[in-house]
């Protein structure tokens, strides 16, 4: 089955990456895996106060992974598979592209400004040794746009 690989946060441009994996995802009989990044917090001198602030961002990646899991079912009809990981956002995405096939990264990009470290690095630095296409939505795109396109 085709996969479309996704990180999702709470920005805009993470919410059209994923409407169009979603509806390439519908059209080609593919699935979609989401990956909700939780970064890994500076060192708090007191272990227990960092532990509970990791376990804070967690549940809110949890939550927010829910949400568009509920939102992805009810405009596409799919169940996705979804990921948290706690850590550097571009080393947990290389692991999971190392730890499963995957059609397509669907990575979003801001309407405006420099694009952000993840797009930066997989459609820059590492494009040429991706083990899968890149596919960056625009975040100017409307929803209109996006299913015309995907």
């Amino acid at each position: 089955m085709r996969t479309y690989l996704v990180v999702v946060d709470e920005s805009s441009e993470a919410e059209s990456a994923l409407l169009f994996a979603a509806r390439r995802a519908a059209k080609t009989g593919g699935g979609v895996h989401m990956l909700a990044l939780v970064p890994k917090t500076e060192f708090v001198q007191w272990g227990s106060v960092q532990a509970t602030i990791e376990e804070e961002a967690r549940a809110r990646a949890e939550a927010l992974a829910m949400g568009a899991a509920g939102t992805l079912m009810a405009e596409a009809g799919i169940q996705p598979a979804i990921t948290v990981k706690i850590g550097d956002p571009i080393a947990s995405v290389k692991e999971m592209l190392a730890g499963e096939p995957v059609a397509a990264l669907v990575l979003g990009a801001a309407p405006k400004g420099a694009p952000g470290p993840l797009v930066a690095h997989f459609a820059g630095h590492d494009a040429g040794t991706m083990p899968c296409p890149i596919m960056v939505i625009p975040g100017s795109l409307t929803r209109e746009d996006i299913e015309r396109l995907s």
